[in-house]
């Protein structure tokens, strides 16, 4: 098992940010979140583990409120990058 921790917190991170009343006017397709979580990604170190405990030590580590608004700001800029040049279908 290879697992990138910073993947799935953002992953998560950008499917209740696009639900919340804050980004209503904002496509919600598959294809425009996942641009906005690979924009994000690419903006973002890779946290690569290979055990569950692994996994476990690293997002405790990451899940702290000065990481998660880090990660936030960079989402934040990639939903509006990904608002004004979607890649429509």
């Amino acid at each position: 098992m290879l697992t990138n921790v910073m993947q799935e917190i953002v992953h998560s991170l950008v499917r209740v940010m696009m639900r919340g009343s804050e980004y209503q006017t904002f496509c919600k397709c598959e294809q425009c979140e996942r641009d906005i979580i690979a924009l994000s990604l690419n903006t973002l170190p890779a946290h690569y583990v290979t055990t569950e405990k692994g996994r476990i030590a690293v997002f405790e580590r990451l899940n702290t409120a000065e990481n998660l608004e880090w990660i936030n700001k960079r989402i934040i800029h990639s939903i509006y990058v990904v608002g004004k040049y979607p890649h429509r279908h």
